[in-house]
């Protein structure tokens, strides 16, 4: 166990290490022992229908069958973006990514800019930028309060080593840097290389879903019995579409998304294998019961992906671009077999991790998100909770507004309103028929994007 006196230390080693203001770590909440393991697995465009506990037929999953069998599933959670980096800094920093300008995904579909004084400056690498290093992460706050963490998966916050996860606050990092890879050869398509051992570039042979399944377990071996953090972002399902034991073709910009529904349901399934050997490892070591298991996906599917009942899909602003699938399982805290309707996002996540380890928000920098578990405990009533989205790239405007049960929806030049109790699939425009709901949602939206308006990020990606 560790004492106070080394989770000072480990605070502020950890402002150190990351060049960031140390947060106060605060033993007087609860000690190491009765706090929770935290492990986050995040499936990259992962179908909201495509696992057994959303109705999948024709992929197993009997991992995340338990998770929902033991646990809890929701059935109203979004992700913060309807693409990668957006949903992934909304994690990360617990915060409306629109804080820190990152709107979409790094890599060759963005536009890219630097803050130069007044200007922005166009950034030409693709590879250039990432989550700027002044702006403090959930890994750095759970260091500081004496937690373990590592990271293993697909980071896509940033390639160059100022970004790297071993220096945003993770003690171990192992996958890939960039939006996609090989996952064979562990390259973008345009060949650079990917994949690291924390800033070592790694020359691992082996399918990189199996690579990760296996690293998250050697974490969880060597750490079980100090409270840890394990953070698994997967590359599956996101393309290119290369299933297990199939290292041929090599991917390329025109053979990326070559694919088809069986091959999707392998590389899901392989994932659900990996869960398997987590649970294994946790039960092994006697904490199972005393971990904290969330399983989610970055944004809505794409192409091979199921995402019934909702409508259309990841990058749009639509139910099957921002609704995700959601499973939680910790028994000494959380009911067992539970549905929930309780709106949620990919943001309350990191407030409830960090209010289970007690480790409190940076100074100035409060969390966006809510702490979920007393709502999903029954200490505290559900709440009626108000979110934002918004798309704006050159031939693609959207924005959204959740509140309760309403939708306000922006395409384009077309302004819907929904209500989602009675019309999931977003069929139903009920605009003219509620014309006060329509106006309280636009001027909610209004209201964010004015607060997001006074941020000043060193960096835009749109």
């Amino acid at each position: 166990m560790r004492t106070p006196i080394r989770l000072l230390l480990a605070g502020l080693l950890a402002a150190a290490l990351n060049c960031s203001p140390a947060w106060s770590a605060d033993t007087t909440r609860s000690s190491p022992a009765r706090r929770p393991n935290i492990v986050f697995i995040l499936l990259d465009d992962f179908g909201y229908a495509d696992s057994g506990p959303y109705g999948a037929k024709d992929i197993r999953t009997p991992q995340m069958d338990r998770l929902a069998r033991e646990g809890v599933r929701f059935t109203d959670f979004y992700a913060n973006a309807p693409v990668c980096t957006p949903t992934r800094t909304g994690f990360i920093t617990g915060r409306w990514q629109q804080r820190v300008g990152l709107e979409w995904a790094f890599g060759f579909t963005a536009d890219s800019f630097r803050r130069r004084g007044t200007e922005w400056v166009r950034e030409t690498d693709m590879h250039a930028l990432g989550l700027p290093t002044s702006v403090p992460t959930l890994p750095q706050a759970l260091k500081a309060v004496g937690y373990a963490t590592g990271a293993f998966g697909k980071w896509h916050l940033g390639y160059r080593d100022e970004y790297n996860p071993t220096r945003r606050g993770f003690d171990e990092y192992f996958g890939e840097l960039l939006g996609h890879s090989d996952y064979y050869t562990h390259t973008y398509y345009d060949g650079t290389p990917a994949l690291r051992d924390g800033l070592k570039r790694a020359q691992s042979e082996g399918y990189l879903t199996d690579l990760i399944n296996q690293r998250a377990a050697d974490f969880i071996r060597r750490h079980a019995q100090e409270p840890f953090f394990l953070y698994v972002p997967h590359l599956a399902v996101h393309a290119p579409y290369q299933p297990p034991g199939r290292p041929k073709p090599s991917v390329t910009k025109a053979n990326m998304y070559d694919g088809d529904r069986r091959i999707y349901a392998a590389m899901v399934e392989r994932v659900d294998d990996g869960l398997g050997l987590i649970f294994a490892e946790l039960e092994r070591a006697g904490v199972l019961d005393n971990t904290l298991i969330v399983l989610s996906s970055d944004n809505g599917g794409e192409r091979y992906s199921d995402n019934s009942p909702l409508s259309h899909k990841k990058s749009t602003l639509w139910e099957g671009g921002i609704r995700v699938p959601c499973l939680m399982r910790w028994p000494a805290r959380l009911p067992r077999g539970v549905v929930t309707t309780q709106p949620a996002i990919t943001m309350d996540l990191t407030a409830t991790f960090a209010a289970l380890a007690g480790a409190p928000a940076h100074p100035g920098r409060p969390w966006d998100g809510i702490d979920l578990m007393p709502i999903l405990t029954g200490a505290r009533e559900p709440e009626t909770r108000t979110f934002f989205w918004r798309i704006d790239r050159p031939g693609r405007q959207q924005k959204a507004v959740r509140h309760g049960s309403w939708k306000y929806l922006q395409d384009g030049n077309v302004e819907q309103l929904f209500d989602l109790n009675t019309d999931i699939g977003e069929r139903r425009d009920l605009y003219f028929q509620r014309p006060e709901i329509f106006s309280d949602l636009k001027a909610r939206l209004a209201a964010w994007e004015a607060e997001m308006a006074r941020e000043t990020p060193e960096v835009l990606v749109k």
